[in-house]
């Protein structure tokens, strides 16, 4: 009879590989889901709000003077 024998270490690296499997596989769908989204035009386009606080900024400065 033979017996496998699993140490600690290697379960560890078992349980590594298997998040490591699921975290690369779910990124990589991410991203393979957002290229189709926006290749059909359904990514909502996200408002930059740097902008006016930019312009909010310049106009208080400028009534200040």
């Amino acid at each position: 009879m033979n017996f496998l024998y699993f140490d600690p270490g290697l379960g560890a690296m078992i349980a590594q590989a298997v998040i490591a499997a699921a975290a690369g596989v779910m990124l990589f769908s991410k991203n393979v889901m957002y290229k189709v989204k926006s290749f059909f035009g359904m990514v909502k386009d996200e408002d930059d709000n740097f902008d006016s606080i930019d312009i909010e900024e310049k106009d208080r400065k400028a009534d200040d003077q």
